[in-house]
């Protein structure tokens, strides 16, 4: 960033430059189902994205004592105190008025305007240097980690002119806005596909002028797929790469993240490029992808290979996504605690689905989808290193 000069740049502690406001405690006892005072969570704060959210707020008893200062408004920061290491510490920005309170695990820095720019101290929070002091702060055991502002108020921000500030402050929202602009085309994108695999394989079962009723046949599920129980000893294999159900993403066809084989035990799936990786252990996470490489797979997925006789192989994995295709797999799953699908079970589920001349066309339409996705993911994964590296130069 240009034209700033640090020489003149002075310092404020974070207790001159904020305020601390601890949580509202509360018991067990005093929560609600609804009606009762909004209370933040650690889950509430995006630490992705340092963002707070209002969904899935606890509510308790309106006896519960509160204090005015404890209810996150705009431009006040929300901290975790007490979570797991990662966690504790992390902290949000309040972009609005609320009418939620901060919990127990939770506190409040609500900075002081006339010595410092809000946006600008939070930003200033996200730096290597904050983060690393405020990481040293944190006390706990193996689970539970916490921070007080007792070990934190020293921290030293550095702190330009509040004309400078403000300009930092600027760049730095431009670019959480982009972000935001990117992930929400990205959520669009997705909306719309799985709009349009409902009305292909719904009740409509059409799309546009393109297909109608008479382009679609009844076929069961074994004569789609085939399924692959290849097992393998992750001990005694010289493949590399383990995909279990935690590196699987819901509505993502794409394998973002791998383990290794030395880190598992027990009996696995071996998988070829190509495969189909299906999480039939709680089949509601809606977990599928398609796997670019040879590997092992968790003994909880199934591993499945278009018949392509019967399917094109580049349609199936998006028949699989559909509401069609998933809801049924929750309804023949068995099991209360970990519902499983067991695949004869599935191999005789009856689909209607596009006649194969029709299906090549269709999958070219939803790869165009995920396709834009990825581009968007692309962009929106350089917007996030761009503000890590002006963090880095500007205030680490």
């Amino acid at each position: 960033m240009k034209n700033l000069n640090k020489i003149n740049w002075g310092k404020i502690k974070l207790d001159d430059a904020c305020s601390f406001v601890r949580g509202v405690v509360f018991s067990t006892k005093d929560e609600v189902d609804s009606g009762g005072k909004p209370i933040l969570r650690s889950h509430n704060v995006d630490f992705e994205n340092n963002k707070v959210s209002l969904h899935n707020l606890k509510f308790v008893s309106n006896s519960v004592k509160v204090k005015a200062a404890q209810k996150l408004m705009k431009d006040d920061i929300l901290i975790s105190v007490a979570n797991s290491k990662e966690q504790t510490g992390k902290v949000g920005f309040s972009y609005s008025d609320t009418d939620a309170y901060a919990g127990g695990f939770m506190a409040i820095l609500k900075p002081k305007s006339e010595a410092i720019i809000p946006f600008y101290l939070f930003v200033n929070l996200l730096s290597p240097k904050s983060k690393n002091f405020i990481e040293g702060g944190t006390q706990g055991t193996t689970n539970i980690f916490n921070i007080t502002f007792e070990r934190i108020k020293d921290l030293e921000i550095p702190l330009p002119p509040l004309e400078e500030q403000q300009r930092i402050a600027d760049l730095f929202q431009s670019i959480e806005q982009s972000i935001a602009q990117a992930e929400a085309q990205e959520e669009n994108l997705l909306n719309l596909k799985n709009q349009l695999l409902r009305d292909l394989f719904g009740e409509k079962q059409q799309l546009s002028s393109y297909l109608k009723a008479n382009d679609f046949e009844k076929v069961k599920f074994e004569k789609l797929a085939h399924n692959i129980s290849e097992r393998v000893e992750p001990k005694e294999t010289s493949l590399t790469t383990y995909v279990g159900l935690e590196h699987l993403e819901s509505d993502d066809l794409v394998i973002r993240r791998k383990g290794k084989p030395e880190d598992v035990i027990g009996t696995k799936l071996k998988i070829y490029k190509g495969d189909i990786i299906f999480g039939k252990r709680r089949a509601y996470l809606r977990k599928v992808a398609v796997s670019d490489f040879d590997g092992i797979a968790s003994a909880h997925s199934m591993i499945l290979r278009a018949n392509e006789q019967n399917i094109e192989k580049d349609f199936l994995p998006y028949f699989m996504q559909s509401d069609e295709f998933m809801s049924r797999a929750v309804q023949i799953s068995e099991g209360s605690l970990s519902p499983t699908i067991k695949w004869k079970v599935l191999a005789k589920q009856e689909f209607n689905i596009p006649k194969k001349e029709k299906q090549k066309s269709l999958a070219e339409l939803f790869k165009q989808f995920d396709t834009t996705r990825e581009e968007i993911k692309r962009q929106t994964v350089t917007l996030k290193m761009l503000k890590q590296k002006l963090l880095n130069e500007i205030l680490g």
